[in-house]
């Protein structure tokens, strides 16, 4: 499980898709307000004044693309485990349990592309806000599309979908503040059971 772009396919990065990469990296692990355009464009080997080439906006406007590519890439990730005719049993333990190893291998990272910011950023900015949110029900409708096409109520699959969703972005914050993978490890075991339990009850 990765969701940093690794899964992109293999060639030269453009100035704006290196700012992008080096922006979404560095907001996800320092934060957006500590994160400055000279360490954007030091760590994206760009040229000074390229980031306001391609966002004229300057950061805020950088920071929306950011979430938007954050977004995308974390979307691929989840429909590449909930994919359609998915077993979404096994594809809910496999998702929480990769979880765990990433975050484990990672140094206790945050796994979610754009949780940091999102945090950080929500009663800030408008603009980044609104990104967030389409990031998130992007995923969301993911879980309920493959639980509705299971057979599971529309409402019922809403819930299930935000239960997971709550469930990986805690488990994340537990794990980047206490350095285990314990909190990742309990909630998928909780998911997968739930999972299981909705789709046993449809008979």
């Amino acid at each position: 499980m990765e969701s940093n772009g690794a899964g992109r396919a293999s060639r030269p990065a453009g100035t704006r898709e290196r700012i992008l990469d080096a922006s979404g990296e560095l907001f996800r692990r320092r934060g957006y307000a500590a994160t400055g355009v000279k360490a954007i464009l030091a760590a994206s080997g760009a040229p000074y004044g390229s980031l306001y080439h391609f966002f004229p906006g300057g950061k805020e406007e950088l920071g929306v693309a950011a979430i938007d590519a954050g977004g995308a890439v974390y979307r691929e990730l989840v429909e590449s485990y909930f994919g359609s005719g998915a077993d979404l049993v096994d594809a809910t333990r496999r998702f929480f349990e990769d979880a765990a190893a990433v975050v484990r291998d990672h140094g206790y990272a945050d796994a979610c592309p754009i949780a940091t910011v999102a945090l950080e950023t929500a009663g800030s900015s408008e603009p980044m806000r609104e990104a967030a949110a389409r990031a998130f029900e992007s995923w969301l409708r993911i879980l309920e599309r493959r639980l509705v096409d299971a057979g599971v109520e529309p409402a019922v699959a809403r819930a299930v979908a935000l239960e997971l969703f709550c469930a990986i972005e805690g488990a994340f914050l537990h794990s980047r503040t206490t350095r285990t993978t314990e909190a990742i490890e309990a909630v998928g075991r909780a998911a997968t059971a739930r999972v299981r339990a909705v789709l046993g009850s449809l008979g």
